[in-house]
């Protein structure tokens, strides 16, 4: 019975991501697109999100910075999740809904890229942060499932939404990592051109 249980959770994430590839492909380009467009101007891609959404949101960082599977010079991006003092200070002083909009208005400018993460897409914290991102004239690119939550209605034109069509958490989440992958090796073959797939 559990060995059936945990076959059917990698069937269920497998049949969403296969359902997702067309519905998702466009969006992701998209998001590439302005990427690039903002590294390449020399700008910066600040990331947040809650629980399992800032981990996403620190790995995204990491590949940027560091590498994905390709050498190449490091990649301007920041986790808004990690410095333990700024989210402390902010929280107390302030409120945890301001966390990330603090950190955007301190560190953001235009033409840079905010990347913002919520399963939901009802986050107050990371919403604050996109209403701070458009202040700066950042776009952004949000990554959130269902039906996009209140973070479809504070979109603009020029963001990018990703909405994993899903209710389930943990589903979401699966499909949130794949596309952040996908975002870094799009990254990389627009900065450093096609190549073969790495073993």
């Amino acid at each position: 019975m559990l060995e059936q249980r945990i076959q059917q959770q990698f069937f269920d994430s497998a049949d969403l991501k296969y359902a997702a590839a067309e519905i998702l492909s466009k969006p992701i380009a998209d998001a590439v697109s302005a990427l690039v467009g903002s590294i390449t101007g020399g700008g910066k891609v600040l990331a947040c999100g809650n629980g399992g959404s800032a981990a996403d949101a620190q790995h995204f960082a990491a590949e940027f910075v560091g590498r994905f599977e390709r050498e190449r010079p490091g990649l301007a991006a920041i986790a808004l999740t990690v410095d333990t003092s700024i989210l402390t200070a902010v929280g107390n002083d302030y409120s945890f809904e301001v966390v990330f909009s603090k950190q955007v208005e301190a560190l953001g400018q235009p033409g840079d890229v905010l990347l913002a993460l919520s399963t939901s897409g009802n986050s107050a914290n990371v919403l604050a942060a996109v209403d701070a991102a458009h202040r700066k004239e950042m776009t952004v690119v949000a990554l959130t499932g269902n039906t996009g939550g209140k973070m479809r209605e504070r979109l603009g034109e020029t963001d990018v939404h990703i909405c994993v069509p899903h209710e389930r958490t943990a589903r979401i989440q699966e499909v949130h990592l794949l596309v952040l992958h996908c975002i870094c090796d799009g990254v990389d073959t627009q900065l450093l051109g096609e190549q073969e797939q790495p073993p």
